[in-house]
């Protein structure tokens, strides 16, 4: 089998050669450059390189100069750019035009053979012999063709990417494709919903804690982080992190290193991170709820998921997918959908998009009559129609069901209970004085508790 080959551009003769030696001493081969004329020329003699890692400073440019050069003649060479100290705002610059990743001065040697063994697993050598994710984005919109090119584009880097968009579109769906089509596949995907960890337990969930630590901490305890060390953080709802843990976030990320609660040393921990929220982060961070350094070092890379009302043609195949889903995991036949029932669907509006459509269908598959679903099995709400917005909070209707739903729950209630009694819990009987069908009733009583 080749060797795989690296690249390695720096004018410092001394860290040329020690990257040099810690590739060799993995099995790689290198060619060096000094400048980026000179990497550039490399590039063109060897268009067959595996790997590039690149200085930011050069004497004839940069290496964000380079970065982009790649990106242009040669996107499958992932590229690491090495920055000084601290300077975030190089690195970040740097993945934005493309960078796979980065490593800061002085060089942590463990990370970066971690860094490199990550970026090779991008090679077309490696690729051919990786199986295909089993996860999909289903649908054949325009919308969600661009989502699943930019997935795969994302699935290559290691920069951070913040998924935005309502509640509903499959923000963690596209977060476990971007690892499952990247070279993290093989490691542990971490999903974390921040705004459901006790605001007392945040640190120690986040990074773990040591024996005696902390009143209950019995025994040393590893945190998310290192659960996900060397595969993939999800960080849902990140919006709701506390802003005191927003600060050790941002060290954390920046540094690539956590201490976890009650150690007097930090860690080194390898792992890419993604986040999602349905709110508008930009906004809480001019209201002074969402720290605008941790905002800009999550969003380096934007991913927005379509609303399901922006892609209508999508809900068929969507249909389709969710009741054969159902009709599996409840051990029954696939029930049909008439034609109105799916014009119907195509019109409403989806404030919850597609995990609405998901309720709705397992709703409608409980109502319906002979394993076909009508219309009137949807209930869909009708005054939130495709052509007008979903109504906000402070509008007399929203007002008006915040405080009906309790008191109409309770009438349908001790309605079904006096039927049952007075057909002495015979639900069948109970289901025709109450003038619905059996699966009506059987459905309305689970969602009452009865």
């Amino acid at each position: 089998m080749t060797k795989p080959t690296a690249l390695v551009v720096d004018d410092e003769p001394d860290i040329c050669e020690l990257l040099e030696l810690t590739l060799l001493r993995m099995g790689i081969d290198c060619h060096t450059a000094d400048s980026l004329t000179a990497a550039k020329a490399v590039l063109l003699q060897h268009p067959d390189i595996d790997l590039c890692l690149t200085d930011m400073k050069l004497p004839d440019g940069n290496g964000i100069d380079l970065v982009q050069f790649i990106q242009e003649r040669h996107p499958e060479i992932p590229t690491a750019v090495i920055t000084a100290h601290g300077n975030m705002e190089s690195a970040v610059l740097a993945l934005k035009a493309g960078a796979f990743d980065f490593v800061s001065k002085p060089v942590d040697l463990g990370m970066l053979r971690s860094l490199v063994t990550t970026a090779l697993k991008l090679s077309p050598k490696h690729q051919d012999n990786t199986p295909e994710a089993a996860l999909t984005l289903l649908g054949n919109s325009a919308e969600i063709d661009n989502t699943r090119a930019t997935i795969k584009k994302l699935a290559r880097s290691q920069a951070p990417v913040h998924i935005s968009g309502e509640s509903g579109t499959g923000k963690e769906l596209a977060a476990r494709l971007i690892h499952e089509q990247g070279p993290r596949a093989d490691k542990h995907f971490i999903p974390v919903n921040c705004g459901a960890i006790p605001e007392a337990l945040v640190e120690s969930e986040f990074f773990g804690h040591i024996k005696g630590s902390f009143t209950g901490a019995t025994t040393n305890k590893d945190g998310l982080f290192q659960a996900a060390d060397g595969g993939t953080l999800f960080l849902d709802e990140v919006a709701d992190l506390p802003l005191h843990m927003q600060v050790k976030l941002l060290r954390a990320i920046q540094e690539k290193a956590i201490r976890p609660v009650g150690a007097h040393q930090e860690s080194k921990v390898d792992v890419r991170i993604l986040s999602a929220t349905h709110k508008d982060l930009a906004q809480l961070v001019k209201e002074g709820k969402f720290r605008q350094d941790l905002f800009y070092r999550i969003n380096v890379i934007e991913l927005p998921m379509p609303a399901l009302r922006a892609r209508t043609e999508d809900i068929p195949p969507l249909i389709d997918h969710i009741l054969r889903k159902l009709a599996s995991d409840n051990g029954t036949s696939t029930p049909t959908i008439d034609e109105t029932a799916v014009s119907s669907l195509q019109q409403y509006h989806f404030p919850g998009n597609v995990r609405e459509l998901e309720n709705i269908l397992e709703r409608a598959m409980t109502l319906c009559e002979q394993e076909t679903i009508r219309v009137e099995d949807l209930q869909l709400i009708h005054s939130s129609p495709l052509e007008q917005p979903a109504p906000s909070s402070t509008t007399p209707q929203a007002i008006a069901s915040q405080s009906l739903d309790p008191l109409l729950g309770n009438i349908e209630k001790e309605t079904i209970e006096k039927a049952l009694e007075q057909s002495k819990y015979n639900k069948t009987a109970a289901a025709k004085q109450l003038g619905i069908s059996f699966g009506a009733l059987r459905y309305r009583m689970k969602k009452l508790g009865l």
